[in-house]
């Protein structure tokens, strides 16, 4: 190569450099994870999801972002947060629990969206069909909503000769009527009274446990809410505390000291959910993707509390449980 031609060739390298660079600069994928709660209560559930995330080849850090916006417990946030996951276009919305999940869907018809929710996600309406959801929504759940009646049925059994029984709801979550719809209608079926109170914060929890003897409340199902699931361990030692056999749908609700729980992992949709927009970020579309719905659910009885309490556990929801805290 003659000396013009050869300064001519390192000419023209010179002035591709920066392009050659700018390509090698990828840029990296970022997910919007917007909660109902905060990062402090859902900090397992979010660890499940990044670890799964991080199985699919996506570490927080190195290859992709995640931006967080938690409506610490103020539900009629998360239509604004929602908005601005939008307006800073995101690849993936992740939306943890049900209340997230409904803000999200109007959000946008284009960015992809993935939840983890413990409800049937056809049931309220986040999408289609569970093997093509179609759209833009998909991600993973488990039965805790649908499994309230069934809650009630277990606790009557263990303390049939009560008559009255509570359910503590939260009035700001969505699906809060549904919910007490059906526990009514099994309470209606089991001759019960059912006497349904609200808490969306602190003080009203510990208002309604301070209320449930003068109402002569018997037992007290506890409703599905994230709330609830970021305080299953407050809301179980409570019901020890005040006396009230109690149950909820997590397993760290009886740990803690509530006599039962009854449902399924909510860590297990979170590792779902990492999984699919793994899957999302690399092309799939989230309509292709049927909806992982578990139907496994376990119940937890806590036997030292249930004698604390002076219950004898029937032979029936001994024999049923799946695992036995003594």
């Amino acid at each position: 190569m003659q000396r013009r031609e050869f300064m001519a060739f390192l000419a023209g390298a010179a002035a591709n450099w920066p392009l050659a660079a700018g390509a090698q600069q990828q840029v990296k994928p970022v997910i919007g994870l917007l909660g109902s709660t905060s990062s402090n209560d859902y900090a397992p559930m979010i660890a499940a999801f990044k670890k799964s995330l991080g199985e699919a080849g996506y570490v927080e850090g190195h290859n992709v972002t995640i931006e967080y916006l938690w409506a610490d417990d103020q539900y009629d946030r998360l239509p604004a947060l929602a908005a601005d996951l939008v307006r800073r276009q995101v690849n993936v919305i992740v939306a943890a629990a049900t209340p997230a999940a409904l803000a999200a869907k109007p959000a946008t018809k284009t960015i992809p969206i993935v939840f983890a929710i413990g409800g049937d996600p056809v049931r309220t309406g986040l999408v289609e069909s569970l093997n093509r959801p179609g759209g833009n929504l998909t991600g993973a759940a488990h039965v805790n909503v649908e499994t309230a009646p069934k809650r009630l049925e277990l606790l009557h059994e263990l303390i049939p000769a009560e008559k009255v029984m509570g359910l503590l709801v939260n009035p700001t979550n969505p699906l809060t009527e549904s919910v007490a719809r059906d526990v009514q209608a099994a309470a209606t079926s089991l001759r019960l009274e059912l006497n349904v109170m609200h808490a969306h914060n602190e003080n009203d929890v510990d208002a309604v446990f301070s209320s449930l003897r003068a109402k002569r409340i018997g037992g007290l199902v506890i409703g599905t809410d994230p709330f609830f699931t970021s305080r299953s361990e407050k809301l179980g030692a409570m019901s020890l505390r005040f006396a009230i056999p109690a149950i909820y749908q997590y397993r760290a609700f009886a740990e803690a000291g509530g006599v039962m729980s009854y449902g399924g992992s909510i860590t297990d949709s979170y590792r779902h959910a990492g999984h699919y927009v793994g899957r999302i970020l690399k092309g799939e579309k989230p309509g292709d993707l049927a909806v992982q719905l578990s139907t496994k659910v376990e119940l937890l009885l806590n036997l030292k509390s249930a004698k604390t309490l002076g219950l004898n556990v029937p032979l029936s929801v001994l024999g049923r449980a799946d695992q036995v805290i003594e």
